[in-house]
């Protein structure tokens, strides 16, 4: 295990993705065996010093700064343990994208697809990650099976799925030394949404192994995770296509929804009766993803895609999985459905070639990148919103941000997962005067998304940035049922302090 504690030593692990300053730490551990982080936690317990979980510090909310205290960085537990069939064992260290690389060198297929690929696995379980084809395959919390956990008193717990659930609002977890923990349950009701990582999961039968995915690095240490693989699918159709008008857009995303849940409902309905895939007809429209770029958008994407056109109000990337036989059926089914929403055809890029639609997901991967690099040009932050609402205020929510920014007259830009009404709204400060309207924007958004029955975050978690916000989404009442139950397994409050709770809640 190293040990570190000269501050030139500390300082990359002093920043994450979130660009928020000011974090400092007494001390660095990089350990590599399960005991290594028990010795460490059972110190930092018993002398109350608090402790920061470090991973690729990739996450936008500052989870993985640490504010005092002692640092653990998992950059040694990077190990694929194993891969079988349907599963995959990994440790929390592992970058994603060599998990899916070695994957689908199996021809398997692990659907969790965040923007970030330089994440680690960990990371997307602290934070229940998504990602673009959460339209059609949920959250990383869906593929979760198993758990290796350290507590914060260097205890040890194993948790898998089907083994533990809620009774009467209560989990109890037998630990590895053979200690009980008694969880009592938050009783809040989650928003009626598609997605949400706004505090600690919240069902009527909960499986435990859900209370860590989403916990933020506040509940434990994650060591090994096993999580479920599906079969690669054998091919893809996508297409960026593009809009003169935003009301054609946003009926053509309606109806692509639409039919797309039918579709699974059908499907689901077929196997359940034991019926062959051939039964099912005429192959269906089913989204795997339906991301969304606003104007703004396209002018940036096209410093580095000059081939987007010109005058066009907006653009969605939609992909769905097809089969050889087919692919022709469903290519027309697609068009069918673009010329009924007057779609600029012409102008639009279809594909089923693996070639072309890694250029595609590049085109989508290019937006994050190019905000950076404005952002850093301004020398100012971005501000970003990852709020999701209902389905049926999805549409006064979106004219609701395009009003208030263009009124503001700030840079911006909106993207994202519009298949789960989640966009995000990158505001990009020129000046310290903006960036404090940006702010107040924000609190503007938060307070909307709220008042519509949505959540303050759908993807990105809490963190140290979005506390306050979080406060205001649930209240004192349910902040303190949280509180409760992080001292279940924390009782001196040492892990993540600051992450999703105001420091009120642990003196």
């Amino acid at each position: 295990m190293q040990v570190k504690t000269q501050k030139d030593e500390l300082e990359n692990y002093l920043i994450d993705a979130s660009n928020l300053a000011g974090g400092f730490s007494e001390k660095l551990f990089i350990p590599e065996t399960n005991d290594e982080i028990a010795e460490i936690l059972q110190e930092a317990n018993a002398r109350k010093i608090h402790v920061t979980v470090s991973g690729a510090r990739t996450g936008t909310v500052g989870g993985a700064i640490p504010f005092g205290g002692w640092v653990i960085s998992l950059e040694k537990f990077n190990r694929i343990k194993e891969i079988n069939e349907d599963y995959a064992v990994v440790e929390s260290g592992v970058i994603l994208t060599d998990l899916q690389r070695a994957v689908e060198a199996r021809n398997l297929f692990y659907p969790p697809d965040p923007t970030e690929w330089s994440c680690q696995i960990g990371g997307t379980i602290a934070t229940n990650a998504s990602g673009a084809r959460s339209f059609k395959y949920g959250a990383t919390r869906d593929y979760v099976r198993r758990l290796s956990i350290v507590l914060p008193n260097g205890d040890f717990l194993n948790l898998r799925r089907g083994e533990a659930f809620s009774n009467n609002g209560f989990v109890e977890l037998a630990t590895e030394s053979g200690k009980t923990i008694r969880v009592k349950l938050p009783t809040y009701d989650a928003p009626n949404v598609r997605k949400n990582a706004a505090g600690y999961f919240a069902a009527e039968r909960l499986d435990a192994i859900d209370l860590f995915v989403g916990s933020e690095g506040t509940l434990s240490v994650i060591t090994e995770i096993e999580l479920t693989l599906l079969e690669k699918p054998a091919g893809f159709l996508s297409g960026v296509v593009f809009f003169k008008d935003e009301t054609d857009l946003l009926n053509f995303v309606d109806e692509a929804r639409r039919i797309s849940f039918e579709t699974r409902k059908r499907n689901a309905s077929i196997l359940l009766a034991n019926s062959s895939q051939q039964d099912a007809g005429v192959p269906t429209i089913d989204a795997t993803v339906l991301e969304y770029f606003d104007e703004n958008s396209l002018k940036f994407i096209k410093e580095k895609f000059p081939e987007t056109p010109e005058d066009v109000r907006g653009a969605i990337f939609f992909e769905q999985e097809t089969v050889e036989e087919n692919e022709d059926g469903l290519f027309e089914q697609w068009n069918n459905l673009l010329e009924k929403h007057r779609a600029e055809i012409d102008d639009s890029w279809f594909t089923t070639s693996e070639r072309d639609l890694i250029k595609m997901r590049e085109f989508r991967h290019a937006l994050p990148v190019a905000v950076n690099e404005r952002v850093v040009k301004n020398r100012q932050r971005k501000i970003g919103t990852d709020m999701a609402v209902p389905d049926e205020r999805f549409a006064s929510f979106l004219k609701f941000y395009k009003q208030k920014l263009n009124e503001s007259r700030l840079d911006y830009v909106i993207f994202g997962h519009i298949g789960d009404n989640h966009l995000h709204a990158n505001i990009l400060p020129k000046t310290d005067d903006e960036a404090q309207k940006a702010k107040h924007l924000y609190g503007r958004f938060i307070a909307q998304a709220i008042m519509l029955g949505g959540t303050i975050s759908a993807e990105h978690g809490i963190g140290k940035l979005k506390s306050k916000y979080l406060y205001v989404q649930y209240g004192e009442r349910y902040l303190n049922e949280m509180a409760e139950l992080k001292r279940a397994f924390d009782p001196n409050g040492i892990l993540g302090r600051g992450n999703m709770f105001d420091a009120k809640f642990f003196t």
